[in-house]
């Protein structure tokens, strides 16, 4: 239940903070003076969109503060599915700052405006003075039936087959259309595969080549070059070698004289083997250039198929060119294999669809095993209510497949003898629909786990006895649940466990709303005044007392 409610800087509220009772609380006030306003702020606990223009000052952040007592509510999964941290006491905040960004807070935990919503709904339950005409909406009232057939766990389960059905046949239908696609594109894929199949290209091979056609088309010169090179290094005449045998020699001599020479002649000695080395290396690959027109003519035949590939398929190099080649290969295998994935695709959707069907079909029988208590327990509230000739007629239809399974519920609803029903949003006057969405929360109340439950003029269009019979209702309901009711009649308003007036305070520079807690004595003037205008007889006063007592 909501225990603690704090409003600051929204609207008209500077300020605003209450406690309400565990039972039936009431509101009551005159018209603007901020009842609508602290809806609208507890709205934004439930994810409505914020606005700064709904701030007070400016200036400074609105913040909407909730803290609920949830012990016994059985909600700790819902939590746990947000990845949320549960306790019994849960604070659920929203912030808007002066620059009109909004942030939402439940235990301190930072939450987007979807979680929000999905944590709020199982917090509190929101009847506003408009909402009463939801009950001439066809999906209101299939809702309505399902939460007094318990349908919860069964239509989620429901949802989660319908999705994968839905994902199934879309599977099924892309295929479809790809391998349309595909089919027609086989033979040039096919001839493209095959060329670049029948090139047998490999990794790292155009640089290879590129490199060979420059050693062949330029042989002679590298060969001359080479040669001049290996003479310099070694030749009978004058050569850096035997220059170098002469300086080891010469060290050598010298190391005899003073040991500490024989360093330079180690060195010397290493770089006489590195120069044969390298001499004889080159005398190799001198040996290897082969002045060759034959070979040139195919490395370069064989460049020219490279470049001519890499020019139509606009790759930069052989390896895009296989990446091309596995690619082609991967879907020529698909259309090679369509038959299979398809037949596989369609088995899988319609697979999916029974199994989906299956499900709708055990949440339709308990949907139409529940329609004649739900009937009844209407029809019975409403000949309390004031419509003793009222006749309902909850009608289920097969439709096709949705997420809310394979029916269509209309309510059929007459007020008065010897009319044929109709849908309710053709026949049931203003007062009619007050007290029919009445009866409905109240047969549902202990049919979902909600802490809170507020009504915001849910009485419109009726008075008298009747209203007093709301009220009775709305105690009864505040047995098992939490309930805020903002109301205009007396009646009601005697009816409740606590008593919150709303009004304006006119006393500083700028109106602000205000509420408090009415004691008993001014609970009494109160209803007093609701019954009587503002001057109460002693008449009207004794009245309201009785009435409070009595309610």
């Amino acid at each position: 239940m909501l225990s603690n409610l704090l409003i600051k800087n929204y609207a008209l509220i500077k300020h605003l903070e209450m406690s309400p009772d565990p039972g039936l609380n009431i509101i009551t006030g005159e018209t603007g003076a901020g009842k609508s306003i602290m809806l609208g702020a507890i709205g934004l606990l439930l994810g409505n969109r914020a606005d700064a223009k709904s701030l007070y000052d400016s200036s400074e952040k609105c913040v909407i503060e909730g803290t609920f007592n949830l012990a016994g509510y059985d909600l700790a999964p819902n939590f746990e599915d947000e990845n949320l941290d549960f306790s019994d006491e849960c604070i659920v905040r929203r912030e808007i700052s002066a620059a009109g960004k909004s942030r939402a807070f439940i235990n301190d935990t930072p939450v987007n405006l979807e979680i929000l919503r999905k944590i709020g709904m199982q917090l509190l339950d929101i009847h506003s003075q408009h909402d009463s005409i939801l009950l001439g909406n066809n999906e209101f009232q299939l809702r309505v039936v399902d939460a007094y057939a318990e349908n919860g766990d069964l239509l989620k389960a429901f949802q989660a087959n319908f999705n994968a059905y839905r994902e199934a046949l879309k599977a099924s239908d892309e295929l479809k259309k790809q391998a349309h696609q595909l089919r027609k594109e086989f033979d040039y894929d096919q001839f493209l595969f095959q060329e670049l199949n029948n090139a047998g290209l490999k990794a790292g091979e155009q640089e290879k080549l590129e490199q060979e056609l420059t050693i062949l088309e330029n042989a002679v010169e590298i060969k001359e070059r080479l040669q001049l090179a290996h003479e310099y290094l070694d030749n009978p005449e004058n050569s850096a070698l035997d220059l170098l045998k002469n300086a080891v020699s010469s060290l050598t001599q010298a190391s005899r004289l003073v040991s500490e020479y024989d360093v330079l002649r180690q060195r010397a000695q290493s770089a006489l083997i590195e120069l044969r080395d390298l001499a004889d290396e080159i005398d190799q690959v001198n040996g290897n250039v082969e002045l060759d027109s034959a070979r040139t003519e195919v490395v370069q035949e064989r460049l020219d198929l490279i470049y001519s590939l890499l020019k139509k398929h606009q790759v930069s190099g052989v390896e895009q060119l296989l990446e091309l080649e596995a690619e082609l290969q991967e879907k020529l295998s698909i259309v090679l294999n369509l038959d299979d994935a398809l037949a596989a695709a369609e088995k899988k959707a319609l697979q999916a669809h029974d199994q989906m069907l299956a499900g709708a079909k055990v949440l339709s029988e308990r949907r139409r095993n529940v329609t004649k208590a739900i009937e009844k327990l209407i029809l019975d509230r409403l000949i309390e209510l004031g419509i003793p000739n009222a006749s309902l007629s909850i009608q289920i239809n097969e439709t096709a497949p949705s997420t809310t399974g394979i029916d269509s519920v209309t309510f059929l609803f007459s007020g008065n003898k010897g009319i044929v029903p109709q849908e309710l949003k053709l026949v049931a006057s203003g007062g009619e629909f007050s007290r029919l969405m009445m009866v409905i929360k109240y047969i549902l109340a202990d049919k979902r786990k909600l802490p809170t439950i507020i009504f915001d003029e849910i009485d419109t269009g009726v008075s008298g006895e009747i209203a007093k019979k709301m009220g009775k209702m709305m105690h009864n309901m505040a047995i098992n649940h939490q309930i805020i009711a903002i109301t205009h009649l007396h009646q009601i308003a005697s009816s409740g466990d606590a008593h919150y007036f709303v009004y304006k305070d006119h006393s500083s520079d700028r109106t602000v709303s205000r509420i408090k807690k009415l004691t008993i004595d001014e609970r009494v003037q109160e209803i007093a005044q609701m019954i009587g205008g503002n001057n109460p007889s002693e008449a009207v006063l004794h009245n309201a007392r009785e009435m409070i007592l009595k309610g």
